[in-house]
């Protein structure tokens, strides 16, 4: 028997603690506020959402604390431990103190020397809301940060979870000292952001639509939220990128005079700083503080940072206006940001920062540039080749039709010439409206644009002063015209392949070659079927055995071939235009989607 109590002893000592506090009584975690459940905390976007009522205090004021599933999914929480602390040092002791509003479901826990300054369950009840009121102390700090730690089951937990930040009042009305000072660095967060709640408790821009920060690695992302009276914003963004993320706001559409927030990759940490773009120019740093309750993640080559701002700052634009957001990234040299990557994605429409939810749409192809594009494309893709088109295959189809004095193919290419060159001038113009000048990064697109501008005014003057038919220089006016036509195509086509991989029009780059080049073959296969079938009839109307039958049969023999080139021509055109039609359509569609 004394055996077996000593083998009991043993095996009791050797068993390791693991302690479940379904009571709440887990004043043992207040320092790090992990549960000692022996499980890692969850790396997934906390479900839950911690909220106050006001985003200022005076000494001894009550702030309304709120835990609630954030979630569209149905969820619960069966435990929960919050506490508020400095925010410069998070760390520190619990600050102020709790009182109840629900004493069946939470109760006060003392951590340090201050009873009641901190709160959890009383019972490990499913719960979806939790409200408790906290008091500010005597002595307060500048900014009170709030933290909580959410318990779903034993087995999954969400740690030390960054709730709001809240403001001493007065203080905000000395910018010097109303944010963290410049020495103050960022902390760094536990978990990605997540895109719960976009349209319904926050407002969310992205890129691409719908995209997922939490699970998406190429999502580009940007949030805000307002505090319950719209005093200060919190803001979200993330997005991979080599050296910064960042957003402005603009009162319109164009780079220039906006409000600028920049998230910078700096060594193994990111600074997080507001800035102004005065012109198209480098952003200049703000010199005062304007930032508080920041901090930043790095992973898998993923920046994001969060902040809060004031909804009224000197010197910046007020939240409670509407601008378009811009969302920008690039590359950066020991804290230095260079030009963006890409043409930023600018919202649709301009959002009041401080007002409603939304979840906004943007592009990041401007309207100027887009209408370029869809221009261009019409006046090339469709109307010069269907031109050239009939041109070339369709002088004998009506040898005896006229319209307004003129053979019908005559007519029907001269009008869709100057149609082509009237639209190409006004595409012309708009990439100059929107740069408001001459663009130094697009390569040699833009040289080669002005090469087929050039072609397309020169073309129409040419055919004006064309020669008689009788003239002996109409042969030459044929070889130039011909020409001129043929290197204006040629460059119109190289222009229309690198249209799609400009920053400011950037189309799927594996889908727009395929399709530039089916179009490319589409237009040379009716060629060469048009080519073929005359061949071949004029082959068959020089078979005659002599020159009686000849004559004989000529008419007839012509009056046959006349009526059978006439039928496939025919249904080769109304082919050739619906493929045309179908390849502009599908760019048409993929620009007005960028």
């Amino acid at each position: 028997m004394l055996c077996s109590y000593f083998l009991l002893a043993v095996l009791t000592g050797c068993v390791d603690p693991v302690s479940g506090y379904s009571n709440g009584k887990v004043s043992v975690a207040c320092g790090g506020m992990i549960p000692q459940h022996g499980y890692e905390p969850s790396l997934d976007p906390s479900p839950y959402n911690l909220s106050v009522d006001t985003s200022t205090f005076s000494p001894g004021d009550r702030i309304i604390v709120s835990l609630q599933v954030a979630s569209s999914n149905p969820t619960f929480f069966m435990g929960f431990l919050i506490e508020a602390h400095d925010a410069r040092k998070l760390n520190s002791p619990a600050v102020g103190f709790f009182t109840l509003t629900d004493p069946h479901e939470s109760q006060l826990l003392q951590c340090g020397h201050i009873q009641g300054s901190a709160v959890s369950h009383r019972r490990s009840s499913r719960k979806t809301h939790i409200q408790v009121m906290w008091h500010a102390p005597k002595n307060p700090p500048p900014r009170v940060q709030f933290l909580v730690t959410v318990v779903q089951q034993y087995e999954m937990y969400w740690v030390r979870t960054a709730g709001p930040v809240v403001f001493l009042r007065g203080v905000m009305a000395a910018p010097s000292t109303a944010v963290p000072p410049q020495t103050t660095t960022p902390t760094a967060l536990s978990t990605p952001f997540t895109s719960v709640g976009c349209g319904h408790n926050k407002s969310c821009l992205r890129d691409p639509v719908s995209c997922q920060p939490e699970s998406d690695p190429y999502c580009f992302f940007l949030s805000f939220t307002t505090d319950g009276l719209g005093r200060s914003v919190m803001f979200e963004l993330s997005g991979p990128a080599e050296g910064y993320v960042s957003f402005a706001l603009s009162l319109d559409q164009w780079m220039g005079d906006d409000d600028v927030y920049l998230c910078v990759k700096n060594g193994d940490g990111v600074s997080i700083n507001a800035a102004y773009v005065s012109g198209r120019t480098p952003p200049e740093l703000a010199t005062e503080e304007t930032l508080w309750g920041r901090a930043w993640r790095l992973a898998d080559g993923v920046i994001q940072c969060r902040f809060h701002r004031n909804s009224f700052q000197p010197h910046r634009f007020n939240f409670n206006q509407s601008y378009f957001l811009f969302l920008a990234h690039g590359s950066s040299h020991q804290g230095v940001i260079h030009r963006h990557d890409r043409q930023p994605l600018i919202s649709s429409s301009q959002k009041v920062i401080a007002g409603h939810p939304e979840d906004l749409c943007g592009s990041r192809s401007p309207l100027l540039i887009k209408f370029h594009g869809v221009l261009m494309l019409t006046a090339w893709m469709w109307t010069t080749s269907t031109a050239i088109f009939i041109a070339r295959h369709y002088k004998q189809l009506w040898p005896d039709t006229t319209l307004l004095g003129q053979r019908l193919w005559f007519q029907l290419h001269r009008t869709m010439m100057v149609l082509a060159a009237v639209i190409t001038v006004l595409a012309f113009t708009l990439p100059f409206i929107y740069m408001r000048g001459w663009s130094n990064r697009s390569g040699s697109h833009p040289y080669i644009g002005c090469a087929v501008m050039a072609l397309s005014v020169i073309q129409p003057i040419m055919a004006i002063l064309r020669p008689a038919r009788e003239s002996p220089r109409r042969i030459i006016f044929k070889w130039i015209h011909f020409g001129g036509g043929t290197v204006a195509q040629i460059l119109a086509a190289v222009c229309v392949f690198q249209g799609p991989s400009q920053q400011a029009l950037l189309l799927p780059s594996s889908w727009s070659p395929a399709v530039l080049t089916g179009w490319m073959l589409w237009i040379v296969l009716a060629d060469l079927l048009l080519l073929i079938h005359s061949c071949k009839f004029r082959d068959r109307g020089t078979t005659g055995n002599n020159k009686d039958k000849e004559s004989i049969l000529f008419a007839r023999l012509e009056k046959q071939q006349h009526g059978e080139i006439s039928k496939v021509k025919k249904m080769v055109l109304l082919v050739f235009l619906t493929g045309n039609t179908g390849f502009l359509a599908a760019f048409i569609n993929a620009i007005a989607s960028s």
